[in-house]
């Protein structure tokens, strides 16, 4: 028999090192599924890789998938709470930027993908994306504005405000087409994320063996 236990901040990390194990769901595109690199360098594994050395026992689910848009996302979330997931990373919007796609569709699709999530009462993180220069000034501020709403209109997300922080722009950090990011790369990302992360962990009502 599972008995849900509500826990306040930081008693999620005491039961965790206790042996209850928390599954962490990433959803993205091609830069949570580790473009180019091995399973053991993307993102999830590198998060994953982090939390334990910190004492965490946490699992990564990696749903990541290379060309998804927020609407791939939207589509398939249903499908990832099939693994019953108690805490998420929503990581999606960088292929709507490539794609020219309009940011009131993104935001459609992420409030679709959060509502899911806060249906089933799972702490959400929510990583936020800048639209690439060449598609202007007015579209990048419109775009990124999508996910500073959405942080303001639901104050029980976790926000990180850009995925590629201190990556994007830095040749020593991307694979060579300046999009994916190379194992070191993607090790920062991790890095930049785990305070946030530890934050959202310490939301999750963990569910031990009664």
């Amino acid at each position: 028999m599972l008995l849900a236990t509500s826990v306040v901040p930081g008693a999620a990390h005491a039961q965790a090192t206790q042996g209850g194990e928390i599954r962490l769901l990433m959803l993205g595109d091609s830069i949570t599924a580790g473009y180019g690199l091995a399973r053991n360098e993307g993102p999830p594994a590198r998060i994953q890789a982090l939390l334990r050395e910190r004492g965490r026992n946490v699992r990564v689910l990696d749903a990541g998938v290379s060309g998804d848009t927020s609407a791939g996302g939207r589509a398939r979330i249903q499908w990832a709470l099939a693994d019953r997931p108690q805490a998420a990373i929503v990581a999606l919007g960088g292929n709507d930027g490539l794609r020219g796609l309009t940011p009131a569709q993104m935001k459609a699709n992420l409030e679709a993908i959060l509502d899911a999530l806060k249906a089933r009462g799972i702490p959400t993180l929510l990583a936020g994306m800048i639209a690439p220069p060449n598609l202007g000034r007015d579209y990048g501020q419109e775009f990124f504005a999508v996910f500073e709403t959405l942080h303001r209109e639901r104050p029980d997300l976790v926000f990180y405000p850009f995925l590629l922080d201190g990556v994007a722009g830095d040749s020593a950090l991307n694979q060579a087409d300046r999009i994916h990011p190379t194992a070191q790369g993607a090790d920062l990302i991790a890095r930049r994320m785990l305070p946030f992360i530890e934050t959202l962990l310490d939301r999750v009502r963990v569910s031990a063996a009664g």
